[in-house]
């Protein structure tokens, strides 16, 4: 339950510097941290090595204070709030269906290849 606590903490706060209105007059947009506060993937990996020092004061989770938790709780944090943040929006669930090829695309590229193959020597 430790991880699912810290996986929601990490995305609900990354959501909110990122994306909540409570920080459009001091979030930056220019530079480096403009960059930074426009990725929740950037975002999320610096939420995870925090929420990691906060562990020790919170009943929610329970984290060693360390240098490899630093690393490893905030690639957690930033992989599943790009994850979550890619996969939900304000309208909800954004699953879209993408194709490479269309069915007219591949019957066509498989008779270049078939043609292709009857001129081939062997």
């Amino acid at each position: 339950m430790d991880l699912l606590f810290f996986i929601l903490a990490a995305h609900g706060i990354t959501q909110i510097i990122v994306y909540g209105k409570v920080f459009n007059r001091i979030r930056p947009t220019k530079g480096k941290l403009g960059e930074l506060f426009k990725c929740s993937m950037c975002m999320g990996f610096h939420v995870g090595w925090f929420l990691m020092f906060l562990s020790p004061f919170t009943e929610l989770f329970s984290f060693e204070v360390s240098t490899a938790n630093f690393f490893v709780l905030g690639g957690l944090s930033s992989a599943t709030s790009y994850i979550l943040s890619v996969l939900f929006d304000d309208d909800g669930l954004q699953i879209k269906e993408k194709s490479l090829l269309l069915d007219d695309e591949v019957t066509e590229v498989e008779a270049q290849l078939l043609h292709e193959d009857s001129g081939t020597v062997h």
